[in-house]
């Protein structure tokens, strides 16, 4: 039997605050999108709301954009996207530097945190996409009207190349404790958290879970077996799928798709807990917001958008009663840890700034 969707409300207690910041690898895609008379939120009466040319900053994967779109395709065919796909670094750094020329119109899909810097500078347009009421507060902007919202929660998770393990008589772990045993030494890749969100994710949880000093210990036995650092946080779950480094420590859905592909891989949510972010909207504050910004946001919380989220991550904003996705934990919030985003963000430079000192040299070159 299919186990249950987390229901949103479960989760309010979870979420003291996220974590994480990340990735490297830009995409620029222009995408057609469409229309129809009918919104999930805004009016449509006027011709200015949907039609014409929004730019987009998403960090959403590159394989899901064009699925997930596929609806707004439908219903809004003269509205332009220009999508540009980065990681959730990258665009917090594009935010910044374009803070007193902003070039996005909507952002969607980026992490709580990301967002969370931008409001700070001033850089988000307070909106509540038509259905934000409800989004727990607890993964929406706590203002009266919220300066973003989310749309699902994903988590980290180990994926292990089964096969190889077994040629090599290893067995699966089950643990990050695991993970340090002498045995999987050069096996392992992780992202580099400096470069991606999935690693800053990783080096923060493991920071609440093991306290600093322990953490740091932890981190640097974990070094002796690590192959590789990568760049972006779905690189090692791909690696570990071709067998080139067997463990990967990603971000579960990634690996549960490559299972999902026939890759003889298995996605191992670590005992002592995954660090989890949020996947959030907003929309960009400037001069001259078009009428078709939050059209795209309405849509972006529709049902339409969150079956399709549903598909991919184990816990939306809004419940849609769909079943979680094979692969995840029956029950994904007793997976997730307590997050503290204050804590990340204030100590966030001071973490990278150690972490690149002591374990850079083992990153891969970008390409």
């Amino acid at each position: 039997m299919a186990a249950k969707r987390c229901c949103i409300g479960e989760v309010k207690m979870k979420f003291k605050k996220l974590v994480s910041l990340g990735v490297l690898s830009t995409l620029l895609l222009s995408v057609i999108t469409g229309c129809s008379t009918d919104s999930s939120g805004s009016d449509s009466k006027s011709d200015s709301k949907t039609k014409g040319d929004l730019t987009v900053y998403t960090a959403i994967e590159e394989d899901s954009i064009e699925p997930y779109l596929a609806t707004f395709k439908e219903k809004y065919p003269d509205i332009k996207l220009n999508i540009v796909r980065a990681s959730t670094g990258d665009i917090t750094a594009r935010l910044l530097a374009e803070k007193d020329n902003p070039q996005a119109d909507v952002v969607w899909g980026v992490a709580a945190t990301s967002l969370l810097v931008a409001d700070d500078q001033g850089m988000l347009e307070p909106y509540a996409p038509k259905g934000s009421e409800e989004i727990e507060s607890a993964f929406k902007d706590d203002k009266e009207v919220p300066s973003w919202v989310g749309i699902d929660a994903w988590m980290t998770g180990i994926t292990v190349n089964t096969k190889e393990l077994s040629d090599k008589n290893i067995p699966v772990p089950s643990s990050y404790e695991d993970l340090i045993k002498p045995e999987y030494k050069g096996l392992i890749s992780m992202p580099n958290p400096a470069s991606s969100g999935t690693g800053y994710l990783t080096v923060s949880e493991l920071i609440q879970i093991m306290g600093e000093e322990k953490a740091w210990q932890y981190m640097d036995k974990l070094h002796k077996n690590i192959g590789v650092y990568t760049q972006s946080g779905s690189a090692p779950a791909i690696l570990a799928a071709s067998g080139e480094y067997p463990i990967g420590i990603s971000f579960g859905n990634r690996g549960i798709k490559l299972k999902g592909e026939g890759y003889p891989v298995e996605v191992v949510f670590p005992k002592e807990g995954s660090g989890w972010e949020i996947e959030s909207n907003a929309l960009v504050k400037k001069d001259n917001i078009k009428e078709a910004s939050k059209v795209f946001l309405d849509w972006a919380i529709s049902k339409d958008a969150m079956n399709e989220y549903s598909k991919n991550f184990a816990v939306t904003t809004i419940d849609t009663g769909n079943p979680v996705p094979e692969g995840f934990p029956k029950n994904p919030l007793e997976q997730m840890i307590d997050n503290d985003l204050k804590s990340a963000a204030r100590n966030r430079e001071a973490i990278l700034n150690k972490w690149i000192e002591k374990y850079d040299g083992k990153t891969e070159k970008e390409s």
